[in-house]
């Protein structure tokens, strides 16, 4: 990735500007906006653009550097040199800010297919698995996603350290679940690692713990051209620095009300900029990314994977990191570009539902003309529904009035056809939906 053109000094360009009243008045008068065509441009696209009236696009610039500064709230977090970094509030966060709100939180109907706990607590475990594994793979992970979730879900041991990343990142994520009602601390933050990097590391002892004043400092190179991208502050600075991320994540008062989810965002960009430890610092932060949200109650973060958005263009991220550094340390940039990956999954979460409440009724419309009694039809409408339900002879017996032979007939038969599976509890059988039961039936 291309490194961004640092803008001009704002210095330089007032100092220039207040030689000319004339042009001064033309840039003030000129109305310009913090954003251009509804984004916030960085200096290194904005220069390839045509600027407004008889403007220069450093007039351009700086009009627009001047509308942001009205706009901008300084935050906590500073860089190694104690210059603080900021950020602004132009339309486009409110907006997708809101989205969130609504999308993301409260009494919300996501879709008629999550309405059992039983569908709901499988469509978390489903998102769990995919964040757990993208995740890893943003990282270097390179087992494929079919075999990361037969482990996952079948229990094995990890057998690589690409399995072993994943395994840790399911784990973190579900800690992360345990721990929403609960502070931020140094030390959770540092258990948090160590669970991400269990058995992954070079050097073992580096899990869970700050890298060293005597230890060479972790930096941050291009993975295509193998040019330095960041390099974070100094080890002597980390546990002063940790203590203050963590006061910020249990909401420390800052400059000005700042929304939840820009909190949970910044979270997510000051770990990755402290880049405290030797490796597994993404994953970290995406991590406490995700106990921030649920934290402030967006309980729908539980069922979104921003790693899969993430994984399909890193290039963007990266730049967002970029931009921020090289204009000012303005964490805009890096706001916007996690607002949109966050609305992204959300809206891919509600088709991906979508299609699943429409295959569900498909399935029902199908079953209706299958060879099959109308107990059986309502048992299976009821399983696709209740994917961990279960069933005995004598439950569909007393549920649909009938004999017992009958009850016995009837499940015997769905599960010679493959849609029920059989175990022995005591001495009954109890039978189970097929874990694709909807596949199955509309294969039929």
């Amino acid at each position: 990735m291309k490194l961004p053109l640092p803008p001009p000094s704002i210095d330089s360009l007032i100092a220039k500007a207040a030689d000319s009243d004339e042009r001064l008045t033309a840039i003030v008068t000129a109305a310009i906006r913090p954003t251009v065509d509804g984004k916030y441009r960085h200096w290194d696209t904005l220069r390839q653009m045509t600027p407004p009236g008889d403007l220069t696009t450093e007039e351009w610039w700086l009009g627009i550097k001047l509308a942001r500064g009205n706009l901008w709230h300084s935050l906590p977090l500073t860089d190694s040199q104690g210059r603080n970094f900021g950020y602004c509030m132009p339309d486009p966060v409110y907006e997708m800010a809101h989205l969130v709100d609504r999308q993301a939180s409260g009494e919300i109907a996501i879709s008629e297919v999550v309405t059992s706990p039983e569908m709901r607590n499988r469509y978390l475990v489903s998102s769990l698995i995919e964040e757990a594994v993208t995740s890893s793979q943003l990282e270097g992970a390179s087992t494929s996603r079919a075999v990361a979730k037969e482990m996952l879900r079948s229990g094995r041991q990890p057998r690589d350290r690409s399995e072993q990343m994943i395994f840790n990142n399911y784990r973190a994520m579900n800690a992360v679940r345990s721990w929403k009602d609960q502070p931020l601390s140094p030390d959770r933050v540092l258990q948090l690692h160590r669970i991400v990097t269990d058995g992954t590391l070079d050097d073992p002892d580096a899990a869970g713990r700050l890298q060293r004043p005597d230890e060479e400092r972790v930096r941050v190179f291009d993975r295509a051209t193998g040019e330095l991208r960041h390099t974070p502050p100094p080890a002597e600075q980390l546990p002063a620095r940790l203590e203050a991320m963590c006061a910020f994540a249990n909401n420390e008062p800052t400059e000005g009300f700042l929304h939840p989810v820009i909190r949970s965002i910044l979270l997510h960009f000051w770990l990755a900029y402290d880049h405290p430890f030797e490796d597994g610092n993404g994953r970290t932060a995406r991590a406490i990314f995700y106990w921030s949200m649920l934290k402030h109650g967006y309980w729908l973060t539980e069922f979104l994977s921003i790693s899969t958005i993430l994984k399909r263009a890193p290039g963007q991220y990266g730049r967002a990191f970029l931009y921020t550094e090289t204009d000012g340390l303005d964490t805009t940039y890096f706001v916007l570009n996690q607002l949109n990956v966050i609305c992204r999954a959300i809206e891919e979460l509600h088709a991906y539902l979508a299609r699943k409440a429409r295959q569900v009724r498909e399935t029902e419309r199908l079953l209706r003309q299958a060879d099959l009694n109308h107990r059986q039809i309502a048992l299976l409408s009821h399983a696709l529904r209740h994917p961990d339900a279960e069933y005995s002879f004598r439950s569909h017996q007393t549920s649909h009035g009938v004999v017992y032979q009958s009850a016995r007939t009837d499940l015997l038969d769905l599960e010679q056809r493959g849609l029920l599976n059989r175990r022995t509890v005591g001495q009954r059988f109890v039978f189970r939906p097929v874990a694709d039961l909807s596949d199955r039936l509309a294969a039929r």
